[in-house]
């Protein structure tokens, strides 16, 4: 379960194409010792082309509705929504290693049981999520590669929608937000493309505040959130 995290790619191509920055770094003591101490209980590693079906109420030792998190960065937006959501699991995944470690030690202190923690590619595990296993996608502020030669390595891609909205049960929501106006033209297109995802209206404060929408703000970006639900 110590694996190194493969690379992120879209569905949609057969070379592996980079949907984030990598952005490992040491972790602080305090982060460590929750490594240690959390992830054999807490943790997944995703492992590149592996398509083993992933049994989610045997992971959270429960069934229960569960919440796909995909870039959740330090994870104290995750936590908290973790803990005010306990009836509902919550699967976070991430590349940013000192990020794990500050949610595995959130994890500790709040004593959070509905929450498991992945190290590595996000459709990689989405590929082995089976159909209608999610109540909810979240994807809040992911890179936005604003460079227009960039653009093919964001998540949100058609193939990309169609895999994640695959794994939502009907009623499911996919909820993405961004800081960036030309990537939330771009979602809101891809997104409303998508024949089986209707548009659902805005909620204020459907989720806590994160730190990247916190810097985005800072810099005067408006923040853009999508809801979509499947049909």
């Amino acid at each position: 379960m110590t694996e190194t995290a493969p690379e992120l790619h879209s569905v949609a191509e057969s070379r592996p194409i980079r949907t984030f920055h990598p952005r490992r770094g040491r972790m602080s003591l305090r982060h460590a010792d929750a490594h240690d101490a959390l992830w054999p209980h807490y943790g997944l590693t995703v492992l590149d082309g592996d398509r083993t079906r992933l049994d989610l109420p045997e992971l959270f030792g429960r069934d229960a509705p569960t919440v796909l998190e995909i870039g959740f960065g330090m994870g104290d937006a995750t936590a908290e929504m973790a803990a005010a959501d306990p009836a509902r699991n919550y699967l976070a995944i991430e590349v940013h290693t000192p990020g794990i470690g500050n949610l595995l030690a959130l994890v500790g202190e709040l004593n959070l049981t509905n929450v498991r923690v992945a190290l590595g590619d996000a459709m990689q595990l989405v590929h082995r999520l089976a159909p209608d296993s999610l109540d909810a996608v979240h994807v809040f502020f992911p890179d936005p590669w604003p460079k227009a030669r960039h653009h093919k390595r964001r998540l949100i891609q058609p193939a990309n929608v169609a895999l994640l909205r695959d794994r939502l049960h009907p009623g499911g929501v996919l909820h993405c937000a961004t800081d960036w106006p030309e990537y939330a033209q771009a979602m809101a297109e891809t997104l409303t493309a998508d024949p089986a995802l209707r548009r659902l209206p805005d909620t204020p404060h459907a989720r806590p505040e994160t730190k990247f929408e916190r810097r985005g703000t800072a810099a005067g970006r408006p923040i853009s959130d999508l809801r979509f639900t499947k049909i």
